[in-house]
């Protein structure tokens, strides 16, 4: 196949486009944003949890302080009735011992009740510290997330951005270009990554290896406009003044 050696070097711009667009197209794959991304919204859904868990508890403990002011206000209303029957008229003497034994069998019930009661606000006021520290805590991590999606954003845009211009440059080139020396370009692409290369001090830039003798005399013979491949890795091999021939 014969193709100017501007053509050929054309070639190489080309191969150098598809190189930046493989390596653009890696870096959207491996955004470190996307990894940092994962991670904080692993940490929303452990705040989520936790957020869960401690206002559980605070309804639980809101339930239990609710019971305790019903056994309370019993508790007092039994009390009141009892020195009202006491202190009223034609109370015998067995009743006025009944009823000051279960008074005083009150007294204790509603002590223990009330000991009972701070105990537990006490541990809901420090459940509730613990809820507004989820709060906190879910508030941050999911700002955490918003962050980390505008930065991913931004980087994919600038991706994308610089992927558009890499392709119309690419087309630009590849126009200038005969199909047919497009075609054997793409079907190397195809099969080993890199289309065309060029040679640099005896080396292919493709394989980086250095070629023998036989294969250098072979390209120092063959014409400048002829198309010529590394014999090491069937690359397309573009001749330039660094090539060393």
């Amino acid at each position: 196949m014969k193709a100017d050696p501007a053509v050929q070097r054309a070639l190489l711009t080309v191969a150098e486009l598809d190189k930046e667009l493989t390596q653009l197209a890696h870096r959207r794959r491996n955004l470190p944003e996307n990894a940092k991304l994962a991670e904080a919204e692993a940490a929303v859904r452990t705040a989520k949890d936790k957020l869960v868990e401690v206002e559980t508890l605070a309804g639980d403990l809101d339930r239990d302080i609710r019971r305790i002011e019903r056994d309370v206000d019993g508790v007092r209303k039994r009390t009141e009735r009892d020195k009202a029957l006491l202190a009223g008229p034609g109370v015998s003497a067995r009743q006025a011992a009944d009823l000051q034994h279960e008074l005083e069998t009150l007294q204790r019930r509603q002590s223990v009740l009330e000991d009972e009661q701070l105990e537990v606000m006490e541990r809901r006021e420090a459940v509730g510290r613990d809820v507004e520290h989820s709060k906190a805590a879910l508030a941050a991590a999911e700002q955490a997330v918003a962050d980390l999606i505008k930065a991913r954003d931004a980087a994919l845009a600038d991706i994308d951005a610089a992927e558009a211009g890499r392709r119309r440059d690419r087309e630009q080139t590849a126009a200038t270009i005969p199909a047919e020396l497009m075609a054997v370009y793409e079907k190397r692409r195809s099969q080993s990554g890199i289309g065309a290369a060029p040679l640099v001090a005896r080396r292919c830039q493709a394989c980086r290896l250095e070629l023998d003798r036989t294969a250098l005399a072979s390209l120092k013979a063959a014409a400048a406009d002829e198309v010529v491949h590394c014999a090491e890795c069937g690359t397309i091999l573009v001749r330039t003044a660094e090539s060393g021939l």
